[in-house]
């Protein structure tokens, strides 16, 4: 497990989710283009974006696409014996090949994605060290076959409806729209060193100015600038908002394993993705062929999300859902106590299983 000593947040007000909304829409739009936008001023922009990224609210950051580099992306279930979950939870956590962890069944089932940069770093988690830790009694891993949601460009829709048509026109883009493509590049890109610096910059701020970054990275803000834009475009990169979603009021999280006709599993992911409570929906290997993340008010708003919105998809055989004890970490991002938290502020406490 591990404690961090957190400030008091304060209350949620609605033009901090008026500039959460606009963030995700441009994430590197300067502050001064926000206030535009919205009908505020610079300053109270400046003010209330720290204020939220103070509280683990939301955290800006650079990921990494491991599918433009020709690496393939992995979801797994691990079934841990009573008690052992928390610290297993926590060692993936720490790893940076696992983006995200998730701690369910009373504590005794962890459900993770991997994105392995390398195939050893992959078939060393998966294939030696986790079916080696005693504690883990049963592993499935599916493979990512195709992303319906979930990333830059399509981003959580909950907040949809925040601003005017307009006040989003006037923000821009932050990146391409998202596309459906295939989740491994058949012609993977070849990174620089100097693309790993400014990843690794990027990774800590995501609003990191040209300035900053080309210091990281050895290179003029012009190169840097320019490397960029080449780095989204091609879903290399994608500049992510990440937001704690307990803090806006949704406070019931879970994995939703659907069995789909394979005639129909295109059109059943596409419909999920325009869904505003999923967060995330993939088609995968094995016997459950989607896998989605919803985000709920409550557990009864959760029920009737799932019996009203997804039971009725063309082509649903099964599902199960599979409510979210705890999220222990969201694309690269530690949580605690439901707020996103830089991992430097964490301080060990006791004994952690190694993963």
């Amino acid at each position: 497990m591990a404690r961090v000593l957190m400030s008091e947040s304060a209350p949620i007000q609605p033009d901090d989710v008026r500039i959460i909304r606009a963030l995700q829409i441009a994430p590197r739009a300067s502050f001064a283009a926000i206030a535009a936008a919205l009908g505020l001023t610079e300053g109270a922009v400046n003010r209330r974006y720290r204020r939220l990224r103070a509280d683990g609210v939301i955290r800006v950051a650079g990921v990494v696409n491991p599918g433009a580099l020709g690496q393939s992306r992995w979801l797994v279930r691990l079934r841990c014996r009573p008690g052992s979950g928390p610290a297993i939870a926590d060692a993936l956590a720490r790893r940076a090949d696992v983006n995200w962890v998730s701690l369910g069944a009373a504590g005794s089932e962890v459900t993770c994605a991997t994105q392995s940069r390398t195939r050893e770093q992959r078939e060393d988690l998966l294939g030696q060290r986790l079916p080696r830790t005693a504690a883990v009694l049963d592993i499935n891993a599916a493979a990512m076959l195709r992303q319906f949601l979930g990333g830059r460009g399509h981003y959580w829709s909950a907040l949809q409806g925040t601003l005017s048509p307009q006040e989003e026109a006037a923000l821009g883009s932050g990146g391409p729209p998202f596309t459906e493509s295939p989740v491994v590049a058949r012609e993977p890109l070849r990174l620089t060193a100097e693309d790993e610096k400014l990843f690794d910059a990027l990774a800590v701020d995501g609003r990191a100015g040209l300035v900053d970054l080309a210091a990281a990275a050895g290179l003029t803000p012009g190169r840097v600038s320019r490397r960029l834009d080449a780095l989204l475009r091609h879903r290399v990169l994608h500049i992510d908002v990440e937001i704690a979603a307990a803090a806006l009021g949704y406070h019931a999280r879970a994995h939703l394993l659907l069995r789909v006709h394979p005639s129909e599993v295109k059109n059943a992911g596409r419909a999920l993705a325009r869904e505003p409570g999923i967060a995330f929906a993939a088609a995968v290997s094995g016997p459950w062929n989607i896998h989605a993340v919803a985000h709920c008010r409550d557990l009864d708003e959760l029920f009737e999300f799932t019996s009203e919105r997804i039971g009725p998809l063309a082509g649903l055989q099964s599902m199960e859902v599979s409510p979210v004890l705890r999220q222990v970490k969201q694309a690269g991002t530690r949580l605690v106590d439901d707020r996103l938290v830089d991992d430097r502020l964490l301080v060990p406490s006791g004994a952690r299983a190694r993963c």
